[in-house]
């Protein structure tokens, strides 16, 4: 009988994204989930939408293009950059909000108290939940909150588990049927560069250990290394495909962890087709609000704990900058601070920072005397552990400055070592 009066209330609230769309009045505020949880299908009608006026769009790693309205009718604000917003950004047609991402959900809460959710969610179940799949992060935390619902379902959104992770059918507004496959992120190829770095992180990776390790072909050349390891567990705020592998290999137990014993815990994924799949009506894998997955409290209730991140340079006293390429932002950022701090609180953890010894086809050195002027830090020089080249490791964590320019000298490019050792001097870190 449930069941009946659930599909009842779901053929009721169906319509089209148009129709849809038309629920959303002059001055609301709009958020989509994180990356492939974003709508499709309603994105590309909101553009028509012609009662936009004062209205925001919130995003994070946005998936579909830049919507072409002027800021009047519609802002489009970002908390981390992705290919398909960043000119934007740079050129001045959207906004971005600075942020750790353990602290968006309180962020968003306290700019926009009651807003209109729009998401790409699973099939709904048999007790009329949806779930949010892919894309929990800052958006299930405003689900108490929202003002209205509109619900993009789709099948290949896989169904997940986790904590204020799903929509009641009761809570929505109108919803549409869009069937097309979710974004997908193919497998990033490893070079020689990544193996190297990837070796030399997996080597200091012991069983038992739980990681934090984002995406990218350095990341993956490490994860390709834990294959032979035992009892890993993860704790992070993305779930990949080769998590997926490691799951499957059956490293992935989370057996050792001192929270969420049992089950990978994630806050959005973005992967392959078949990772999607590997996800679906999961119980080993928990997407969390980042909340969670990133707040230092959870963090640091895990004994050694492996935090890996990559940046884009470091300077000599161990500030890393990861979000701005001379004068262009590229990114955010996204978890690093969370996990670098965090990692730092518990026992026996060990934070990375990875990143090549040069940029630009090797003409400029990652390894600086200072960063470029007007780069944020976006790991403190007070949180960093160790930072991975190539090349090697070094090793800052409780070291004197004079130390740290020594280490990051010898992990650098060689055709820039003597120069870098140079400005250290003249910059009085070292002596002559």
């Amino acid at each position: 009988m449930a069941q009946t009066e659930f599909e009842k209330l779901y053929q009721e609230k169906l319509t089209t994204p148009e129709e849809a769309i038309k629920v959303i009045e002059p001055g609301e505020a709009i958020v989509y989930p994180l990356g492939a949880g974003e709508p499709s299908a309603l994105h590309e009608a909101l553009e028509k939408h012609e009662n936009l006026d004062g209205n925001r769009l919130y995003t994070m790693l946005t998936m579909h293009r830049v919507l072409d309205l002027p800021k009047e009718k519609l802002t489009q604000l970002s908390f981390f950059l992705s290919g398909h917003d960043r000119k934007a950004f740079n050129s001045g047609k959207t906004e971005l909000i600075p942020n750790h991402f353990s602290e968006i959900p309180n962020i968003l809460h306290a700019r926009e108290p009651e807003p209109v959710l729009v998401a790409t969610v699973s099939p709904m179940d048999e007790e009329g939940n949806f779930s949010l799949g892919v894309g929990n992060s800052y958006f299930g935390p405003q689900i108490k909150y929202a003002k209205k619902i509109i619900l993009e379902v789709n099948e290949t959104m896989p169904y997940t588990y986790g904590i204020e992770n799903t929509i009641h059918i009761s809570q929505v507004d109108a919803l549409v049927e869009n069937n097309e496959q979710i974004p997908v992120l193919p497998e990033s190829e490893i070079n020689e560069k990544d193996q190297k770095i990837g070796d030399y992180i997996s080597e200091l990776i012991e069983d038992g250990d739980t990681i934090q390790v984002g995406i990218g072909a350095m990341p993956n050349a490490v994860m390709n290394n834990l294959v032979n390891k035992k009892n890993i567990g993860l704790h992070s705020e993305m779930f990949t495909s080769k998590a997926q592998l490691l799951h499957e290999k059956g490293v992935l137990t989370n057996e050792h962890k001192q929270n969420f014993v049992g089950t990978s815990i994630s806050t959005f994924a973005l992967g392959t087709k078949e990772m999607y799949d590997f996800m679906d009506h999961n119980k080993d894998i928990l997407m969390v609000p980042s909340s969670i997955s990133n707040g230092q409290k959870y963090i640091a209730e895990n004994d050694n704990f492996v935090s890996i991140n990559s940046g884009i340079e470091v300077d000599l006293l161990g500030q890393v900058s990861s979000e701005r390429v001379m004068n262009t932002y590229y990114s955010s950022t996204g978890g690093q601070a969370d996990f670098t701090k965090g990692v730092n609180l518990t026992k026996n953890g060990r934070g990375f920072i990875a990143l090549y010894s040069t940029a630009a086809k090797g003409k400029v050195s990652t390894i600086v005397p200072k960063l470029f002027s007007g780069a944020p830090a976006t790991t403190s020089k007070n949180d960093i552990n160790m930072v991975v080249t190539e090349y090697g490791i070094a090793n800052l964590k409780n070291k004197t400055i004079r130390e740290r320019v020594e280490a990051l000298i010898a992990i650098a490019h060689p055709d820039f070592r003597d120069e870098l050792r140079q400005q250290a001097i003249e910059m009085n870190y070292i002596s002559e």
